[in-house]
């Protein structure tokens, strides 16, 4: 099982190489698998025609958890880093493609919620990138390459040689549905909260927070259903089963529509922004730095929007939440 490459050179087998890096970058032969398109099996043969050919175990297996040992730990580094040059190399032989195509992680709440809507918007002004958009939850390593540019929402600071430029911050408040506030109990203080169902997101935002900030003290903020994704909160809210703490982001559209309103106008800063990220080595490409430049705008002129409608509620609570566009 050994490949000659030239006088001298004699590398392990080419595939054994690859199934082993993407199990240990993933600590999981299933999601090795995945990404790579084959079966659990063959990542597990292939991880053992790599060990058999170095003469060392790599993993630890205990049940079902899988880790590197130390000899995976060693190898693991310089496999990577020699994949990430190919992988350069192989663009700059084929650059026509690679500047075409757009590579854009988020998260999927910020993709429905506000991305996704305005995309079209960039397609007009750049007909000639093409995006290629994956929303998941799953942390991206942007320096391996694998992405151009990622919108990530947290405290503005990652490892790596990063350009990181702050797109939008976010506050949060309480949203309920319409029918919620006709059928009350009464909603008209913060302290009235009490009498309601709280809807939480286990991500994010803190009822116990709010209320503090709110000077409401009493409240049992341990109560009351809890959910994994924001919009399934605003979705909770939206169908009348209690009042969400909502992020002013994702609760946009919610609101424009009038499937949620906001019983206070007291709103508290959240702790967390949203930035447009990328590995400083992309950061110039001029695709990166066309989809920054335009995020940053839209994001710039939304917020202005916003602004003006939320001055023409307080001037008359009847205007159009989208300022009659």
């Amino acid at each position: 099982m050994i490949h000659e490459t030239g006088p001298g050179r004699r590398l392990p087998p080419l595939n054994a190489l690859r199934s082993f890096e993407a199990a240990a970058r993933h600590l999981s032969f299933t999601r090795a698998a995945v990404e790579l398109h084959v079966t659990q099996a063959a990542i597990s043969h292939q991880v053992r025609v790599l060990e058999d050919h170095l003469g060392v175990r790599l993993f630890r297996r205990r049940g079902r958890a899988l880790s590197l040992n130390e000899a995976g730990q060693a190898l693991l580094p310089g496999l990577q880093e020699a994949f990430d040059r190919i992988e350069e190399s192989a663009k700059k032989v084929h650059p026509g493609h690679d500047e075409r195509v757009l590579t854009v992680t988020v998260q999927p709440s910020f993709a429905g919620a506000w991305l996704i809507s305005r995309l079209p918007r960039f397609a007009e002004r750049h007909p000639g990138i093409d995006v290629k958009l994956s929303a998941s939850h799953d942390r991206v390593d942007l320096m391996r390459g694998d992405f151009d540019v990622g919108v990530r929402f947290g405290p503005g600071a990652w490892p790596g040689e990063l350009r990181v430029d702050r797109l939008m911050d976010e506050d949060l408040f309480p949203v309920c549905s319409p029918a919620l506030l006709e059928r009350g109990p009464p909603l008209e203080r913060p302290e009235d909260l009490r009498y309601h169902t709280l809807l939480h997101d286990d991500h994010v935002v803190d009822w116990r927070m709010w209320l503090l900030a709110a000077g409401v003290s009493g409240i049992d903020t341990a109560r009351g259903p809890m959910l994994n994704f924001s919009d399934l909160v605003l979705q909770s809210a939206a169908a009348g089963h209690g009042v969400a703490l909502a992020r002013s982001v994702l609760a946009a559209r919610y609101l424009a529509s009038g499937e949620l309103v906001r019983p206070f106008e007291f709103s508290l800063p959240g702790k967390y922004a949203y930035y447009v990220v990328s590995a400083a080595a992309k950061a110039n490409q001029p695709k990166v730095r066309k989809f920054r430049e335009w995020i940053l705008e839209v994001s710039r002129e939304d917020a202005v929007h916003e602004a003006a409608v939320v001055d023409a509620l307080r001037a008359d609570p009847a205007t159009p939440r989208d300022g009659g566009k």
